[in-house]
């Protein structure tokens, strides 16, 4: 068997297609669409999806601002660039990269985010909305998830998901997403962790199966129901070669898989510039 390929860079081509139409209705309007980053210290796969944010920017004719603070900062310097941003005409929604250097507290100024700017959709009061099915910013790559698997015509209603990681970037937050009753989702849910026992009798029974655990290669063929559709959401670095969750192995076990580069990333970034866009057109009525 031969997967069929997830393919994140297609899919993040056509919504930055939709995206260029919509920042030039907003343009006739006098709008442009802005993005702020918050980069605290000198973490290099931080740095990277960083500049690629404003290269995205550029790319599509938006406005992008950058606040690079060194790892030696304060806290009260965070929650000053934050308080800009906030209130900033001209940035519409705003990131602040994850993680932090060692010290820092990163939940203190995501708390800080006003809701509406939040482009990362990790704010509570919009995960709250998340869970009650109220229109809020969605988190990036749960939503890029989520249309992945509708783009390509994986089943999702009624299918069973396996999520395994219970982070709130991703886990939490595309559980939630998914088990709601809407169209591309409706799916029974199991959340599994790296705590469980044995994560294999949970995997196996998955009709589609989520790792967005951070561990290199944990998902083995052994491990996916033939003809499952496997999405590898985790990554880390093994020196400078980006490493995922899913094992090469799997390709010739899943229905559909997500390629280790161009499947979740870029869909991850395409989403983070439609909430950005959606925060420039909601600004224009206000």
């Amino acid at each position: 068997m031969t997967a069929i390929k997830l393919d994140g860079e297609l899919l993040a081509t056509e919504v930055k297609k939709d995206l260029i139409k919509r920042i030039e209705a907003l343009a006739i309007k006098g709008i442009t669409p802005g993005l702020g980053t918050i980069l605290v210290g000198d973490d290099g796969p931080s740095k990277n999806y960083v500049s690629m944010k404003h290269r995205d920017c550029q790319d599509l004719g938006m406005h992008s601002k950058e606040v690079t603070l060194p790892a030696t900062t304060e806290q009260n310097d965070i929650s000053e660039a934050v308080q800009a941003f906030n209130k900033d005409p001209e940035i519409h929604a705003f990131i602040i990269q994850y993680p932090f250097p060692k010290g820092l507290d990163y939940e203190t100024e995501l708390m800080n985010v006003l809701p509406h700017k939040d482009a990362d959709g990790l704010h509570p009061v919009n995960l709250g909305k998340l869970v009650q099915g109220i229109p809020a910013p969605l988190a990036c790559t749960p939503a890029g998830i989520q249309m992945l698997l509708s783009r390509f015509e994986v089943p999702i209603e009624g299918k069973h998901i396996v999520v395994v990681g219970r982070g709130l970037t991703i886990g939490r937050p595309l559980a939630n997403l998914l088990s709601l009753k809407r169209p591309n989702a409706n799916a029974v849910v199991t959340v599994v962790h790296t705590g469980a026992s044995d994560i294999s009798s949970y995997t196996r029974q998955a009709d589609i199966l989520i790792a967005a655990a951070g561990s290199p290669g944990m998902i083995t063929a052994d491990m996916v129901k033939p003809g499952a559709a496997v999405v590898g959401a985790g990554v880390s670095f093994s020196g400078k070669k980006l490493v995922s969750d899913v094992a090469d192995e799997v390709n010739s076990v899943a229905g559909w898989i997500s390629p280790r580069i161009g499947g979740v990333g870029p869909m991850t970034r395409a989403l983070l510039m439609a909430n950005t866009v959606s925060a420039a057109e909601k600004s224009k009525n206000d």
